[in-house]
């Protein structure tokens, strides 16, 4: 195999079926959304070069949810950082909307593990702090904060301190945050990875729920092959470091989707399918 694989020849563990094929690239308009081609990564070290990522290639497509699923250590935040323009690629480019990413881009919100809020800023403060630091007009975006927070269930908390929310809640507020700015993607690294296991699928409907309603394009980073399942347009499958593509799957349940999609057969079985891709290594969490 290539060091740089296509979409076109991502291939499954198993054949898949019907129900579950693996991307084809006729969906794909790279004028528009999110496109890699050739992209690589390789660390300097004191030992010397350490490579991240092989060349990678693959399409975003407006308004969809993407997800990547992988082990420690395979460079999918790596890969999150190039996109959003704070990480330069050893090789190949990256476009969005057909615009090469040189440098960070305001049209990306990022939400990380963990929340960040500033503790001595109330929540509604904590909401604007992309608005302040681009110099935008409080005036005009506050009520958009106060929207939004209504809108993931935190109206009646604006003045509330980050340490008076549960980690639930602190997430939800940096989720608004991400979002104030009005951005056209969100960019997430293991957003609910500090969480409990039943908040976490709270978060998870939340934020399915989110994107329904806002249409972002949303890039997610996870451990967890049943949170990429069920969030997920399309997930892309990495290899170990040096993180490589194995496979990017259709996910075809629709977007609408409450916990029950967890037993419906497409769902398991996909899952089953992504599982094997790590089963021989016990490299993912």
């Amino acid at each position: 195999m290539t060091a740089t694989m296509k979409a076109t020849n991502h291939m499954s563990v198993d054949q898949p079926s019907a129900h579950l094929r693996v991307v084809s690239e006729q969906s794909q308009n790279t004028t528009s959304g999110i496109n890699l081609s050739g992209v690589s990564k390789t660390y300097g070290t004191g030992d010397g070069k350490v490579q991240s990522l092989r060349p990678l290639d693959f399409h975003i497509n407006d308004g969809e949810f993407f997800v990547v699923v992988g082990p420690s250590g395979c460079g999918k935040s790596t890969l999150l950082k190039m996109i959003s323009g704070l990480l330069p690629p050893t090789t190949g480019e990256i476009h969005v909307d057909g615009n090469k990413v040189t440098e960070p881009h305001g049209d990306v919100g990022i939400v990380f593990q963990n929340a960040l809020l500033l503790p001595w800023r109330n929540i509604l403060n904590n909401v604007l702090m992309p608005i302040d630091m681009k110099n935008l007009s409080r005036e005009t975006y506050t009520p958009r904060a106060r929207e939004l927070l209504k809108m993931v269930g935190l109206e009646g908390f604006e003045k509330k301190l980050p340490w008076q929310l549960s980690g639930g809640m602190q997430q939800r507020a940096s989720i608004c945050r991400a979002l104030v700015h009005d951005p056209k993607i969100m960019m997430m690294d293991e957003p609910f990875g500090a969480l409990d296991a039943m908040t976490r699928e709270k978060m998870n409907v939340e934020l399915s729920r989110i994107q329904r309603r806002t249409g972002k394009t949303i890039l997610l980073i996870t451990h967890s092959i049943p949170e990429a399942v069920f969030l997920a347009d399309k997930v892309l499958v990495m290899t170990e470091r040096p993180g490589g593509i194995a496979a990017i799957y259709d996910v075809p349940l629709g977007r609408e989707r409450t916990l029950d999609v967890m037993s419906n057969p497409v769902f398991t079985d996909l899952v089953a399918r992504i599982r094997k891709h790590f089963m021989t290594n016990s490299t993912l969490d």
